[in-house]
């Protein structure tokens, strides 16, 4: 679906549908054969979580367009919100459908391994005594079960949720008694009762039963509370029982209040709570639950038309195939390879030793992330070391680097750290790890009011004679050793001076940001990255008028800025040769004679998740090579507080250079961005390169060559 943007006459592909084309790429991973059959079910549970957000963000948003009364089209690249959001339905139901299908074509992929996903009805006289204990001992003490015909108001359905909706028809009796008198037992509809019954999150969803023989059987939790529910309404007589699941997904975005007297934190913590009883976006149900039970869902919850209404499967919450259980078959999973050292880089001895004397790059996870901690770890201990600052959006569950944070306080170091309790759907997380540092005497700054903190950066400051030396790192990721495993992203360690000044006056603008800082170096959102990245564009373009060789290659997660497409288009029609690699989102739209015939664009989906932001510009045969946190989106250009760092490192320099040609050689698992929008995949007659393998070789043999 493209829009056309009336105004300018250029065309854009439309954000949220090319979010569903990014999803759709993901579907694929679950649909390909090639992929080890685990790996296919947990994309399956990616593909679901990313359509969780987004009816939680996107269409939320574009839902509060369309009521507000405005057509949006200056901000949705042409689209009117009201059609948006019937197409996006559209698109959503499809995809959904196709889902079930690869869902159902697993299952029996599965079952030639002897896997046996079972439902309530398939289960053996063995598995039922051990389903029945299980339901005992570990469901039923979770289990939320709420009786919906006596209650005056429907109860608070929780956001993303899974409930197991509940039809009972009651026996009939000509003179009612005891229990059957108190439910009013009499007529056809008075027989009806129906119920919920909240799937527990602190239950793991696949239940794996014991092995018969060398066959392995797993029974979701949805099923074994099904085969239980004579256990949970034993005091009813009903006649049948019916259960069917249904979901809803509420409006996820922050309304902050604006009550001085308020802490920073209380308001973030209070509109994250906020979220439990914000507008509902989406309703999935099972397609096969009885028309009448969901009417009378829809009734109580006040669900119409202009709600994305989704008929769904058996099962919701998707999700949660992102961790199916192993069984201890790494057959059907991805090889694992380890970590590799960065070439040259111990994390035996000093490593602030090493980076005095050079940069090095760290490229996870093809490099170990444990320089990082290593790196905070050492500051925390020495003598010399006097501050470190850092700043945080996303921390692992259990973090390395907040322990390491607070030994270097307990050293009596100065800490300052920047947390951005925004981090969207990592805020409780945020407010908790906020609360500890704060706790343990570490100086807290909550960003800039109107701004996120998305940059990925630190900077200590360490007495050496009777100077002070800074030493520091940029990413273009958080510093989440979790994500570092399956996340790949460049994390740039350096001493280089006037860079880490620099770092520090980001900093210096977290506590005054009334005052503007100038940057030599660093490219620093919200001031500065469009007029940088324009400027850089535009010397492209006075080199290909000149009649010199000019390029542009970029590597991002997205590319939504109309303003960025813009400049894009006119490097294009100037003869600028255009590469990008764009992971997700992408308005561009490539190879269109008289706009854009230049511009080349492919994603890549595999194994890792594609992470790092990689700007190159030609510069007349002297590349200008930047790392960055920001992608070209309007948030982060002029919403964000961002930093892209230029490499100065000539070999780092060739090696990023060397990435993006490996990237952009993928013939394997790359798909070409095109005005169709059908996620081809990149074919041709040049030897097969799947990146993500190719870029471990490349530094595996940087290893055996050192």
């Amino acid at each position: 679906m493209i829009y056309v943007d009336k105004v300018t006459k250029n065309s854009y592909i439309n954000r949220e549908i090319s979010w569903l084309q990014f999803n759709a790429r993901v579907l694929q991973e679950a649909a390909d054969e090639t992929v080890p059959l685990i790996d296919r079910l947990r994309f399956l549970g990616i593909f679901s979580n990313n359509l969780d957000e987004f009816f939680k963000v996107r269409y939320a948003t574009v839902k509060r367009i369309a009521q507000s009364g405005k057509t949006g089209k200056s901000v949705l690249g042409g689209a009117n919100a009201k059609d948006l959001l019937e197409d996006i339905t559209e698109i959503v139901i499809k995809q959904q459908a196709e889902s079930l299908e690869i869902l159902s074509a697993i299952e029996k992929k599965l079952e030639e391994e002897n896997i046996f996903v079972r439902n309530e009805n398939e289960i053996s006289p063995s598995q039922s005594e051990y389903i029945k204990s299980y339901f005992i001992q570990k469901v039923s003490p979770a289990l939320v079960t709420i009786i919906l015909n006596e209650l005056d108001a429907f109860p608070e359905l929780r956001d993303s949720a899974a409930y197991l909706a509940i039809k009972m028809v009651l026996k009939e009796e000509t003179k009612p008694s005891g229990i059957r008198k108190y439910f009013g037992v009499g007529n056809s509809k008075e027989r009806l009762r129906y119920a919920l019954i909240e799937i527990p999150r602190t239950v793991e969803r696949f239940v794996v039963l014991p092995n018969e023989g060398d066959k392995n059987y797993i029974i979701m939790l949805d099923d074994l509370i099904r085969y239980n529910l004579s256990n949970i309404f034993t005091i009813f007589d009903y006649e049948s029982i019916s259960a069917h699941m249904i979901k809803i997904t509420r409006d996820a975005e922050l309304d902050i209040d604006s009550d001085l007297s308020k802490s920073f934190i209380e308001k973030i913590s209070s509109s994250v709570k906020g979220r439990s009883s914000s507008e509902p976006v989406r309703f999935v149900y099972d397609k096969e639950i009885d028309k009448d039970t969901l009417k009378f869902l829809l009734n109580k919850m006040g669900i119409d038309n202009t709600d994305s209404i989704i008929p769904g499967g058996r099962y919701h919450n998707r999700r949660d195939y992102m961790d199916f259980p192993s069984l201890g078959r790494q057959d059907l999973l991805y090889k694992t390879y380890p970590a590799l050292p960065i070439k040259g880089l111990s994390l035996e001895g000093s490593i602030l030793e090493k980076i005095a004397a050079k940069d090095y790059l760290q490229f996870a996870p093809y490099h170990t992330f444990s320089y990082v901690v290593r790196f905070l770890r050492e500051a925390a201990l020495d003598p010399k070391v006097k501050s470190v600052k850092i700043t945080v959006y996303r921390l692992a569950k259990l973090s390395d680097v907040a322990s390491s944070l607070i030994n270097a306080v307990k050293n009596g170091k100065s800490v300052t750290v920047q947390i951005e309790l925004q981090a969207r759907f990592d805020e409780e997380a945020n407010i908790r790890y906020a609360e500890q540092l704060q706790s343990e005497g570490v100086n807290l700054i909550f960003g800039v009011p109107g701004l996120k903190v998305h940059s990925k950066i630190c900077v200590i400051e360490r007495e050496e004679g009777d100077k002070i030396k800074r030493y520091g790192f940029v990413s273009t990721g958080n510093f989440n050793e979790s994500t570092a495993k399956i996340y790949t992203d460049y994390t740039l360690f350096t001493s280089n001076q006037a860079i880490l000044k620099e770092v520090n006056k980001v900093f210096d603008f977290f506590e005054t940001n009334y005052k503007i800082n100038r940057y030599k170096h660093l490219i620093v959102s919200p001031h500065y990255t469009k007029s940088a990245f324009t400027k850089l564009i535009d010397n492209e373009i006075a080199n290909a008028k000149a009649g010199k060789p000019a390029y542009i290659k970029l590597k991002m997660n997205s590319l939504t800025s109309y303003k960025m497409v813009d400049k894009l288009y006119e490097a294009s029609r100037a003869g600028v040769k255009i590469q990008m690699i764009v992971r997700g989102i992408c308005c561009l739209i490539p190879g269109v004679e008289g706009m854009s015939e230049n511009i080349e664009a492919i994603s890549i989906v595999d194994k890792f998740l594609e992470h790092p932001r990689l700007y190159i510009f030609g510069n007349g045969g002297d590349p200008k090579v930047y790392i960055s946190s920001a992608d070209w989106m309007t948030r982060n250009i002029d919403y964000r507080v961002e930093v892209s760092c230029p490499i100065y490192d000539q070999e780092i320099k060739q090696e990023l250079l060397d990435n993006f040609e490996i990237g952009w050689s993928d013939n394997v698992k790359a798909r070409v961005f095109s005005e169709k929008q059908n996620n081809a995949y990149r074919r041709n007659n040049k030897p097969k390169v799947r990146s993500q393998f190719a870029m471990y070789d490349y530094y595996l043999k940087k290893q055996v060559n050192s």
